[in-house]
């Protein structure tokens, strides 16, 4: 046989066996995925909001092709009358970690962790109505007042960083009565704290103004700001507080 025709066969023979290698490779590829287990788990049927409770006609069925998501719900039963404690969109798996306990229902309450507790706080309109401080949202606290004692009467007003990183639970409006005995709208967001701190939360509502200043969600680090009196934003800082001093009178001379 021709040397020449005996290499364009072998060559011919790698190129086929390659071309059936490669075919037999994306053929098995298909059959796999294609034999993979698909699971039917709960899913959304629309946007539901935090605080609301899952009727049966919030809720369909997706399926899932291999390893599901851990906590996802396989029943409707499972799911229905149960408080969403976060957000869910429209045909997005429910997995138990998005719901509140089994009893707890819905609404504000079953926001709230164990151990934790849900505390109003006033604040003004623009911080309100603006839409500024909205749930989910991280905020410090601030507080502004005239504190006590002697030593304070020279600085005037001081403001200070009473809490920071908490997390906004809701934020609305809410009727209360005024001076006159008036009905009149207030705008109050709730902070999830812990009990000590809605204790100095509850304190500062009554003897101090409070301040919300949003941060970012992402920003966990603590800062240690000294507070800021009047007279120093007027000094330009360079006005130090006055110091007491604590000693002794002197003995009345013995007679």
């Amino acid at each position: 046989m021709n040397r020449r025709l005996l290499l364009i066969l072998i060559s011919a023979f790698v190129i086929a066996a390659a071309c059936s290698y490669l075919v037999y490779r994306v053929v098995g590829n298909h059959l796999g995925v294609a034999q993979q287990k698909t699971t039917r788990v709960i899913s959304t049927v629309n946007d539901v909001k935090l605080g609301s409770v899952l009727r049966p006609a919030d809720l369909s069925t997706t399926d899932i092709i291999g390893t599901l998501p851990k906590g996802a719900i396989l029943k409707k039963e499972d799911a229905v009358g149960r408080g969403v404690i976060s957000d869910l969109y429209q045909g997005e798996p429910i997995l138990e970690s998005r719901l509140a306990a089994v009893g707890s229902g819905g609404g504000l309450a079953a926001t709230i962790r164990q151990g934790m507790r849900a505390c109003a706080v006033k604040v003004d309109e623009v911080v309100g109505v603006a839409g500024f401080v909205t749930p989910g949202m991280r905020v410090d606290v601030l507080i502004s007042g005239n504190p006590p004692g002697p030593a304070n009467l020279v600085q005037g007003t001081k403001v200070k960083t009473l809490l920071q990183n908490i997390q906004v639970l809701s934020a609305g409006t809410d009727i209360q009565k005024d001076a006159e005995g008036k009905p009149q709208q207030v705008q109050v967001v709730n902070l999830l704290v812990s009990p000590d701190q809605a204790e100095l939360l509850s304190l500062a509502s009554n003897q101090a103004k409070i301040q919300l200043v949003l941060r970012n969600p992402l920003d966990n680090q603590m800062a240690h700001p000294p507070g800021t009196a009047m007279n120093t934003l007027f000094a330009d800082g360079t006005v130090k507080p006055p110091v007491v001093s604590h000693r002794a009178s002197p003995p009345p001379a013995a007679r």
